[in-house]
């Protein structure tokens, strides 16, 4: 059923909102006149009315003739979470990608991006003047940070208070909708983030409308989300629509749903399949529309199909991969690292997916983990970096920040030629030395100061040392802007170019153009730290030599098992537009010496189609 301030682009708002405990509910309309609308309840708890209106009016409901607050299903919030909501007329933009097709997951090589801190301006425009850019990287997707309205400007966006409003100092609605219709016509899928495991802290009046949340269950956040309890179905619905509402209204290619593991429920159909067979009936009347998971629980459940007792998602972020190559790169063993930093993490990362299948992990002392290894590539997510991963440091250092340049490139390697979907945190591709620290900008100082408290508690107990920077202060959020003048220089430049090179390569070889684990095989080279990894295809064959070690090591005979043409190495590009040295063809049983942190590429074939 759908909720909040309906505009029928012809002078007729209908509202409805979900309260089954209150004996009255009433539109109030504060400007630009003011009025009180009585609504009439249904036997769900639904109250509606319908009125002629304009857009832009500004709204609160009544309860019980008392207590006056916003619509939690408010599609804009101008005078920010604890103001009235305006009636927004979603028929009034005029789109132009009707020809838009949509881009399969296997061909998606995702960007995220956090509005506030991508460019200057801090907004959905200022990301429209970086899509020739993204473009030219060859990036087919962006995935945006949490848009939902939160306090003021400065935030993660987990936060978010009203999860159907778009963030106003974005750019709201109607810059959203430009954002999402330019992408599509420069032929980049958009995918945003949504929290649907709580709510945030400050603004959220959910409460004051009904059970919308259980004590049963207990999260990082507070009390869990009541999906399963007595009146969840309003609840379930409230998510339900709120999910449908970024395909209708906003032409999203695809929702990335947070930290899943924080959302309980344990009815006969989860929150999250129900989510997938809603999408799916949506997808059936156009293009495929798609749902990707972040779960750390390493749970083949949430990407297996509804009709087998799944979830239905249709990919799911892996952190596995990220963990091996930064426990390996970096030597940290803190925290969640305990569990990897050998080569063989890294090596069933590449083969499976999940490197933990019900075995023991050191970090959570206990067994963790199901065998990913029989599912296809595309249904997995992997990065060098994104936002937690930075965000979550005490100093929110990134990658570039803590390894050589040369260990760098190896990463981004390693990256590129797993069978998986890649993503990109923003500036990662320049190699950008700009911090991403946690910032938040809230009206309630005694929140603020928990919220202190609680981020330098959490890196106490990761074993992190150090001062940890006012999430609050302005200055904190003013580091993490992206230097887009410094970024287009020297060794940045070289980065970028190296991205592009491999992003490249990506898509025209067969073998590695489609994210398929059955045509890749790994293997350590013994007595190395190296890993020799083949992706085939019916015409090509790719030999990838990845050296995880800070020495020049060279490759005897009896290691040298195949021949091609070498297509790529890491110490041997200047990515301004040469080569320093022409690449040469290796015959079997040929020695190969391979630098420190080297990654070099070969091809079977001498031309690439």
């Amino acid at each position: 059923m759908n909720i909040g301030a309906i505009h029928d682009g012809k002078g007729s708002t209908r509202f409805r909102v979900w309260a089954p405990f209150r004996n009255s509910v009433s539109v109030r309309i504060v400007k630009p006149y003011e009025q009180i609308i009585p609504m009439v309840k249904d036997n769900f708890g639904y109250w509606e009315a319908e009125i002629s209106s304009d857009t832009g009016v500004r709204y609160f409901y009544r309860l019980d003739d008392v207590l006056d607050r916003p619509d939690p299903a408010s599609f804009s919030q101008p005078e920010d979470v604890h103001g009235p909501s305006e009636v927004i007329d979603h028929t009034r933009y005029k789109w132009n990608d009707r020809q838009w097709q949509g881009i399969s997951l296997d061909k998606m090589i995702i960007y995220e991006i956090h509005t506030g801190t991508f460019t200057k301006d801090g907004t959905f425009d200022g990301i429209l003047k970086k899509l020739e850019y993204l473009t030219d990287l060859g990036i087919t997707a962006i995935e945006l940070m949490p848009l939902a309205q939160f306090p003021q400007s400065r935030n993660w966006g987990y936060d978010g208070a009203y999860p159907f409003a778009v963030q106003s100092s974005y750019g709201g609605s109607e810059g959203l909708k430009r954002l999402v219709d330019k992408c599509h016509q420069s032929g980049l899928a958009v995918i945003i983030d949504v929290v649907y495991n709580h709510l945030g802290p400050e603004g959220t009046y959910l409460l004051d409308y009904g059970p919308y949340f259980t004590d049963k269950y207990h999260t990082p956040w507070g009390d869990a989300v009541n999906f399963d309890g007595p009146w969840s179905d309003g609840v379930r619905n409230f998510f339900i629509q709120n999910a449908l509402s970024w395909f209708e209204f906003y032409h999203i290619d695809g929702l990335r749903l947070d930290a899943i593991q924080g959302i309980y429920d344990f009815g006969a159909k989860h929150i999250l399949a129900e989510i997938s067979e809603k999408t799916a009936e949506l997808s059936k009347h156009g293009r495929k529309r798609y749902l990707i998971a972040e779960s750390d629980l390493d749970d083949i459940r949430v990407i297996t199909p509804v009709e087998r007792n799944g979830y239905g998602m249709d990919a799911q972020w892996s952190d596995d991969f990220h963990h091996s190559i930064h426990a390996l790169l970096t030597g940290d063993r803190k925290s969640y690292y305990a569990d990897f930093g050998t080569l063989d993490h890294l090596l069933k990362a590449y083969r499976d997916g999940f490197v933990y299948s019900w075995t023991y992990s050191p970090n959570r002392r206990r067994h963790h983990g199901s065998s990913s290894k029989d599912f296809p590539g595309d249904k997995f997510v992997i990065c060098l970096q994104n936002h937690d991963q930075i965000g979550n440091r005490v100093t929110g250092e990134r990658l570039s920040m803590m390894i050589s340049f040369d260990a760098l490139k190896l990463a981004a390697g390693a990256l590129f030629v797993a069978p998986y979907i890649p993503l990109l945190f923003m500036g990662e591709e320049v190699a950008a030395e700009t911090p991403f620290l946690y910032f938040i900008s809230h009206f309630d100082k005694n929140l603020v100061q928990a919220v202190r408290d609680g981020r330098a508690k959490e890196f106490s107990e990761m074993h992190q040392g150090g001062e940890t920077p006012d999430p609050q202060s302005p200055e904190t959020f003013k580091k993490c802007i992206l230097n887009w003048e410094k970024n287009a220089q020297g060794k940045h430049r070289e980065m970028f170019n190296y991205y592009k090179k491999l992003i490249s390569l990506r898509k025209e070889i067969p073998a590695l153009r489609v994210p398929d684990k059955k045509n890749t095989v790994v293997t350590n080279l013994e007595g190395t730290r190296v890993l020799m990894l083949t992706r085939s295809s019916e015409k090509h064959t790719v030999t990838v030599l990845m050296n995880f070690s800070n020495e020049v090591t060279l490759l005897n005979r009896e290691m040298v098992s195949f021949s091609g043409r070498k297509i790529f190495d890491s110490q041997e590009w200047s990515f301004e537009g040469e080569k320093r040295d022409q690449a040469a063809c290796i015959n079997r049983g040929d020695e190969i010496k391979i630098s420190g942190f080297g990654f070099i590429m070969f091809l079977t074939e001498p031309e690439i189609i």
